[in-house]
């Protein structure tokens, strides 16, 4: 096939004592995500988007949350190796469109830099990469602030197709 489509979803509790990480950039927060690694939900399901394309399971096939060598790992890690997993099968990505969903902070004024740092990983123009945040209008886990969710849709296609 030239074209493959991949979604991808993660979701990660908020607390105290912890940094927020998003898309690859630290951002300043009373709470951030609980996690094995850094936590960045955004990123986790780019991961995943991106391994769903070719079928390779999830970002826990690939980095265990209970093997010690991803603990408080930066997750620009795990997507330049996806990234790497996929060129070897004779992909590339094409674009990324993402969707955070959290009631606070407010994260447009980083999207920009989210973009960029996502295409560096990605070997891409920011262009490619589509960064959109939402609410869930004070509705559920995320509404009582006790969570956040990040959804990631992304197109492979074949390389010299």
């Amino acid at each position: 096939m030239q074209f493959r489509i991949g979604h991808g979803y993660d979701v990660h509790q908020l607390s105290a004592g912890y940094e927020l990480s998003l898309g690859g950039i630290k951002i300043p927060h009373t709470v951030g995500s609980m996690g094995h690694s850094d936590a960045d939900v955004l990123l986790h399901a780019i991961c995943d988007a991106m391994l769903g394309a070719l079928s390779l399971g999830d970002i826990g096939k690939h980095f265990k949350n209970t093997d010690p060598q991803w603990k408080g790992m930066d997750s620009k890690h795990f997507l330049a190796r996806v990234n790497e997993m996929i060129g070897e099968r004779g992909y590339s990505v094409g674009n990324i469109d993402s969707t955070l969903i959290l009631e606070e902070p407010k994260i447009g004024p980083y999207i920009p830099e989210m973009k960029r740092v996502i295409a560096e990983c990605l070997g891409l123009e920011p262009d490619a990469v589509s960064v959109k945040a939402t609410t869930s209008e004070t509705m559920g886990f995320v509404g009582r602030k006790e969570g956040l969710q990040a959804h990631a849709v992304c197109i492979l296609y074949k390389k010299g197709a």
